[in-house]
């Protein structure tokens, strides 16, 4: 039986361990943190419960396949409830967009925007069903080398690509309304990119709404993770939490085991930090294969040392384009905000000079858009009752901009619940915080472990996707894999699954198990058979 050291229970190492786990491998997992999930995990203080990261849960068929594939139900492990409408869309004109499951739901709301933009609804419907039937065998393939790219799903959709038109650009195409447009292209922000510079394949992204909707995990969508890690456990794998990889160990160009520090009592005065101490007592583990799901950069550049990388040296990962980051502010309230929606996105007046100050300058806004989730709206368990649970995600540049966070935290904390209160309507919000936690750039790359504080990894511009992205089958070193956002498919949860499942199948292949890249019997039934989500209203 193959020994599997897996780096990190994020969504990606989960997926990985349950594929390899139900093939036989012995699965190991090491876990820095005290809890599974990485950015999938949760937040919870005082009666309240947070999702860390994602909050939308998208594409279910990608992990009810990878529960199938471990003889599971997802269903058996998490109650999934669709939302309608997915989120509302507020612009400073003090005009909606509320996208929906319905298409009749969706072209009354943007009839309300423009009447003449209702016909490009169903243009664009049309267009991308065929460019998502391309688009995802494309993104269930391992690209390990150059012979990758010469297979017929690529060639299939390359005319759909127009590699010369950026996603806004693209939605001009079946709309005139930036108004519309903007609701189109909110859904960047997986990406962590701008509109006005993601690639316009990208416009598939808001149809996986409308074609699969867009769900509620009940107890938030950390959930997944825990139900992932309970299959992994039920299949014989292990999952070890509060033991951090300092090291995975490369030995002429192999890699051979991990470095794990040994669990060690806190003195009640010392804070969680992002590495373990140099003093630490660390064990060493082999391993036939490693497979890493820390997030990419920081993985490199804090698990292999320097002199051992070439394509991924520290100064090459400097010059990489990384998403944004996020300013996030966990809010208990001890009242509650019925008035607002489960998801809620406010749009800046001047959105396209968000997007530049956020991608390109590098600076903080005065007039940033937000998004607020009042999760406990749809799910009381979220918060104590009569309370809410607040998550607010403020899209911000990431650390390779020049804005120093020990210094600008607290003020642009102040900025942003000046405009929770007059934006989102919580006038009396102050006085009604029971629970705080915020957390900034800097918090994610120091005590969440995430390069350059890049909340969605590596950027997706076309020069850093397909063979061009850090590889499954990492090409530095033999026997090291990759999953998580910084390799293939790319960032956001489906995705991420995916980069699980792409991985686990290239260790069977190389193993001599069965193994299935093929899944055009799959994705068809995925199309036709959609509205069965509806049955989770």
């Amino acid at each position: 039986m193959k020994k599997i050291g897996i780096v990190g229970a994020g969504p990606g190492g989960l997926a990985a361990g349950i594929l390899l786990a139900s093939k036989g491998f012995s699965v190991k997992i090491f876990e820095a943190e005290s809890r599974v999930g990485g950015r999938n995990g949760s937040i919870t203080a005082d009666g309240y419960t947070f999702d860390i990261g994602p909050t939308f849960f998208m594409m279910p068929f990608v992990l009810e396949e990878i529960f199938a594939a471990a003889g599971r139900d997802l269903h058996d492990y998490v109650e999934m409830k669709m939302l309608n409408p997915y989120y509302q869309l507020l612009y400073a004109d003090g005009s909606s967009l509320e996208p929906s499951f319905y298409p009749e739901k969706v072209r009354e709301s943007i009839a309300r925007l423009n009447k003449d933009d209702v016909e490009g609804y169903q243009k664009y419907l049309e267009a991308n069903e065929k460019k998502m039937k391309y688009a995802l065998p494309v993104l269930q393939r391992p690209y390990s080398s150059w012979s990758d790219l010469m297979n017929e799903d690529i060639v299939r959709m390359a005319k759909y690509l127009n590699p010369q038109r950026s996603l806004w650009e693209e939605l001009g195409t079946y709309f005139t309304d930036d108004r519309v447009k903007v609701g189109f292209t909110f859904q960047s922000k997986y990406l962590g990119m701008s509109p006005f510079n993601c690639p316009s394949l990208f416009s598939i992204l808001p149809y996986t709404e409308y074609k699969w909707g867009v769900y509620h995990i009940m107890g938030g969508l950390n959930q997944l993770s825990l139900a992932m890690a309970r299959v992994i456990e039920e299949l014989g794998g292990e999952i070890e939490l509060n033991r951090e990889v300092t090291e995975i160990i490369i030995e002429e160009g192999r890699a051979v085991g991990l470095k794990v520090a040994e669990k060690e009592e806190k003195d009640s005065g010392e804070e969680e930090s992002g590495a373990a101490s140099s003093g630490r007592k660390t064990a060493r583990y082999g391993f036939d294969e490693i497979v890493m799901n820390a997030d990419f950069s920081w993985g490199m550049q804090k698990l292999i040392p320097n002199e051992k990388r070439k394509k991924y040296s520290d100064e090459n990962l400097a010059k990489k384009r990384y998403s944004c980051s996020t300013f996030m502010l966990y809010l208990g309230v001890d009242r509650e905000y019925n008035h607002l929606m489960h998801n809620n996105v406010f749009l800046a007046e001047d959105y396209r000079k968000n997007f530049l100050e956020i991608e390109s300058d590098r600076k903080l806004s005065r007039d940033p858009s937000f998004y607020l989730q009042n999760a406990s709206i749809t799910d009381p368990e979220m918060a104590p009752e009569g309370h809410n649970a607040l998550y607010v995600l403020v899209p911000v540049a990431n650390l390779q901009g020049e804005i120093d966070w020990q210094q600008e935290a607290e003020g642009f904390r102040s900025l942003v619940i000046d405009k929770l209160k007059s934006r989102a309507g919580l006038k009396d919000l102050e006085k009604h915080i029971q629970y705080e936690n915020m957390m900034t750039p800097l918090d994610w790359q120091n005590s969440l472990r995430v390069g350059y504080g890049a909340t969605f990894n590596l950027g997706h511009n076309l020069k850093q996707m397909l063979i061009f992205r850090p590889r499954n089958k990492f090409e530095e070193f033999e026997n090291l894999w990759l999953v998580g956002g910084g390799t293939n498919p790319g960032s956001g949860l489906p995705t991420i699954y995916e980069s699980g499942r792409i991985t686990a199948n290239l260790l069977a292949r190389k193993h001599g198990l069965d193994y299935n890249f093929n899944r055009k019997e799959k994705i068809q039934e995925t199309f036709a058979n959609a509205d069965r989500y509806e049955a989770f209203r």
